[in-house]
């Protein structure tokens, strides 16, 4: 999880239950390929655990582990 994912958690007082449910429930919504490292990122949609809209946007690492890069509600 980057640290720009944690900020925007805390800021939406979301946890990281609330990260796993929206992955869990969510749906990819929308593939972008990132114009400087040809990485692709994926915005899923899905709910927190009080069930309000929340997004996630994720890639996958290197390794194959997924990298969230931002959590925000929606």
């Amino acid at each position: 999880m980057t640290r720009h994912a944690e900020e925007e958690m805390d800021e939406d007082e979301l946890s990281i239950y609330d990260v796993e449910n929206c992955l869990l429930t969510g749906e990819i919504e929308e593939r972008q390929r990132d114009n400087q490292t040809g990485e692709w990122k994926y915005r899923i949609c899905g709910e927190s655990i009080n069930g309000e809209s929340t997004k996630v946007i994720v890639k996958v690492g290197p390794a194959g582990k997924l990298i969230i890069i931002t959590v925000y509600l929606s």
